[in-house]
């Protein structure tokens, strides 16, 4: 068995199974997902990358091992990766020697690192839902329900919710706004789509105005700023 715990989380390794447990003070993706036991044949790397405070634990799933990264696309940052953790100066020796146990074992085991054919590892427990600028998301297992509220345009509100069944649903995708981390959840029917939450008058202003404070602190430069701000004042 080895294990590394700090203040991000635990992660341990029996030889078999790579099980991640989340710190109380994990960002909230991580904390929602909760403990994951990752299989071996889930696995198609892992790394340790030191830096001055100490460094970060890396573990690389084979492509379409996991749904959590396939519905995100790469999106996640890493804060809210489940696959990542932060490790303290003082806990590097046993970071890397993590490292070099699960290098063995997909040695040993003999475990491609291509991409499988279904998911190795469950989805979020259901019933799941999260609320938007314009309505609300929930998903049964079963069934997919969007309710709207007040901010919602006229022609949604008019309709009522909308409540897909699974076989209805052909796709589903989340659709960023450009520079920022609001944006649209996007159901396919066929050749219908359905989102929410879209974008309203306010929740726009609002990223204008946080647009303008990160531009002032120095943490977007002036063609990120130009470009996100292009992209919300499109949407006016």
């Amino acid at each position: 068995m080895a294990d590394i715990i700090s203040r991000d989380g635990t992660w341990s390794f029996d030889g078999d199974t790579v099980r991640i447990v989340p710190g109380g003070k994990a960002h909230p993706v991580r904390q929602d997902l909760g403990e994951l036991a990752v299989p071996l044949c889930a696995v198609a790397g892992v790394s340790f990358e030191p830096d001055r405070k100490g460094g970060r634990l890396r573990l690389r799933l084979r492509a379409g091992a996991c749904p959590v990264l396939r519905a995100a696309e790469g999106r996640l940052k890493d804060a809210a990766d489940p696959y990542q953790l932060v490790v303290e100066k003082d806990r590097t020796g046993v970071a890397e020697y993590l490292v070099d146990e699960i290098r063995n074992a997909l040695l040993i085991e003999q475990v491609p690192d291509g991409p499988v054919d279904g998911f190795l590892l469950p989805g979020p427990s259901v019933p799941v839902s999260g609320g938007g600028g314009d309505g609300t998301a929930s998903f049964d297992g079963r069934t997919v329900r969007l309710t709207w509220n007040w901010k919602a345009e006229e022609s949604k509100t008019a309709g009522g919710a909308v409540t897909l069944t699974l076989p209805e649903v052909t796709g589903v995708r989340w659709v960023p706004a450009i520079g920022l981390e609001n944006g649209s959840l996007r159901f396919d029917r066929g050749g219908a789509v359905s989102a929410a939450p879209a974008d309203d008058h306010d929740v726009l202003l609002r990223r204008l105005r946080e647009l303008g404070e990160l531009y002032e602190a120095g943490i977007l430069t002036d063609e990120e700023f130009a470009t996100a701000k292009r992209a919300v004042l499109k949407r006016l």
